[in-house]
């Protein structure tokens, strides 16, 4: 995300524990009744979106077999158990639950308070509380899975969230971690830049390394501790005059990418700059976040080793709308800013590239839950929205390792699905108003 990491003091922890663990329970209750998938259960939407091919299917229902799907197709095609729950679904679409796979659940918007702020005087069980309520608004508006891109500054309070939802404490998508992530030393955040040098040990935002071996140690200590995925910085604002540069050599990137797959995690490289985004690539990273700054050349490089975009298109309009410099829904619309410009460069170049384009928001640094907006600026910078649908569908999931599991309707994937009223193949805004969820065949949002 934004701008090095705090490790609190052990007593501080185990301090905040107790508050944690007796917030708990009441964040629980707060949650929406969910239905235990023990039964099969049936769906009978006005239509399926199965994300298998680009149809929408009238007159096709859904069986759920406890966390699976089990069946799908018209009426009459498959069998029907006689115990089965009917859940009828009249004028509404049926479609795999939604991914984002750059989220921020520690994060909230830096127009209520900025990031060096959140990170240097925010308690971390306050911000461990905070994404608890974060991941249910994040469920409730449709998006099933997550993969959160660093705790920025919360050490690893992100896998105990990730297990208080898979443990069913509080509700919440599926979540696919990063810790602590991994920056150059001195070029992150909160400071040093702008700070007394004889003030010792800021909390920062990511784990700072230096060095092949330092390097290495930081990766295979986040994956033992918990990390899904190892997330890099490949280059940021550490220049001269505060601009993005290449924060680690290329040795230091390949080490990093070896060790992270020898240990089967995938690496996903912040990267802004071109030369940034290249040194990651040729270490073979697998995803690149941002992107802003890539060049026709680079996004060629990207497509040719199969390297996936998360644009993250919505925190360049979000950063542009609290710096006053857009205000978005003007008639007539107003003119983009310059960031806005650069973001919307970089993602047509990638269309016009054919890179592998996930849908990734950077949620956190506006308003969790609404995730949604990435899709709509997709499809505004030249998408259809059955692109930006499957880039939020099918290809995160293969961009997750979880084709067939996540991200499609078909027997044997999870049965993580939403209802929308409307045609989301025709018009993204339907995914604004979600009337009905479920993940692993619980309901936690039923249709009225």
């Amino acid at each position: 995300m934004t701008p090095n990491p705090l490790r609190l003091p052990d007593r501080l922890v185990a301090a905040a524990v107790p508050w944690i663990l007796a917030l708990l329970p009441a964040l629980a209750a707060a949650a929406p009744p969910v239905s235990p998938p023990s039964a099969p259960t049936l769906l009978r939407p006005a239509q399926v979106w199965t994300a298998d091919d680009q149809q929408l299917h009238r007159g096709w229902q859904v069986l759920v077999q406890g966390e699976r799907v089990a069946a799908v197709g018209p009426v009459g095609s498959f069998e029907v158990p006689k115990e089965a729950q009917t859940v009828d679904l009249p004028e509404l679409t049926l479609l795999p639950g939604l991914i984002d796979l750059h989220a921020h659940l520690f994060l909230h918007p830096y127009n209520e308070t900025s990031w060096n702020d959140q990170v240097l005087k925010e308690p971390v069980a306050l911000r461990t509380l905070r994404a608890g309520v974060q991941a249910r608004e994040t469920l409730l508006a449709g998006f099933t899975t997550l993969r959160d891109l660093g705790t920025e500054g919360a050490d690893y309070a992100d896998v105990g969230l990730k297990r208080a939802i898979d443990e069913g404490l509080i509700p919440g998508p599926r979540l696919f971690v990063a810790t602590r992530a991994i920056v150059a030393t001195g070029t992150y955040g909160p400071g040093p830049r702008g700070f007394r040098p004889d003030i010792c040990c800021l909390p920062q935002g990511a784990e700072e390394v230096s060095g092949v071996a330092d390097v290495i140690r930081a990766v295979r200590e986040q994956a033992g501790r918990g990390a899904d995925w190892i997330k890099v910085y490949a280059d940021y604002g550490w220049g001269p005059t505060g601009e993005a540069r290449p924060t680690f050599s290329e040795a230091e990137l390949l080490a990093l990418v070896e060790t992270a797959h020898a240990s089967g995690r995938p690496v996903s490289a912040h990267a802004g700059t071109a030369e940034g985004m290249r040194r990651a690539i040729l270490a073979g990273v697998d995803t690149i976040e941002h992107g802003y700054g890539g060049t026709p050349e680079v996004f060629q490089l990207m497509a040719q080793r199969g390297v996936a975009l998360l644009p993250t298109l919505t925190a360049s309009v979000a950063i542009s709308e609290y710096a006053r410099q857009y205000v978005d829904g003007q008639t007539p619309p107003a003119p983009p800013s310059p960031r806005m410009l650069q973001s919307a460069t970089a993602f047509k170049a990638a269309l016009a590239a054919q890179v592998v384009i996930g849908n990734g928001s950077d949620v956190g640094v506006f308003s969790h839950g609404s995730n949604h907006r990435e899709l709509e600026w997709m499809v505004r910078l030249g998408m259809t929205p059955l692109q930006a649908l499957q880039a939020a569908t099918a290809v995160s999931a293969r961009i997750l390792r979880q084709e067939g599991q996540l991200g499609v309707i078909r027997p044997g994937a999870y049965a993580d699905l939403i209802a929308v009223p409307g045609n989301p193949l025709l018009d993204t805004a339907a995914l604004r108003r979600v009337a009905f969820v479920m993940k692993s065949g619980r309901v936690y949002k039923a249709a009225r």
